[in-house]
């Protein structure tokens, strides 16, 4: 049975950002932000629709890499390494503070942002 999302994935090429007025850039897609924290030891929840003996899945591993469709991890204590589909992550937890990719703003319209008063 057919275990990814049944709706069409709108598909973004990896590493382009959306571009927005101004020079800023979007680049929090999940597979940038897992690479932000490569290295980092979190907990990652997966289901399987139509699965019905592995409906939903947890895995505990070290970020080792991240792509537009899959997650690499690997469990410190065994060495195992998993490749697992973004399409079946539901959410990630990590036991320190988040590294996040910020939108790189052009330096001009920085500006026209701030304020004092």
């Amino acid at each position: 049975m057919h275990s990814g999302p049944a709706y069409a994935v709108p598909v973004v090429p990896m590493g382009a950002g959306q571009q927005f007025p101004g020079g800023a850039i979007e680049e929090s897609f999940i597979e940038n932000i897992l690479r932000f924290n490569k290295g980092k030891i979190g907990t990652f929840y997966f289901t399987y629709q139509g699965n019905n003996k592995w409906n939903a899945m947890v895995y505990r591993g070290r970020v080792e890499t991240a792509g537009r469709d899959h997650i690499i991890i690997s469990d410190p204590a065994s060495g195992k390494r998993y490749l697992l589909m973004m399409a079946n992550l539901d959410w990630v937890e990590f036991d320190e503070q988040i590294n996040y990719p910020f939108a790189k703003i052009n330096p001009d319209v920085q500006a026209s942002l701030t304020t004092t008063e």
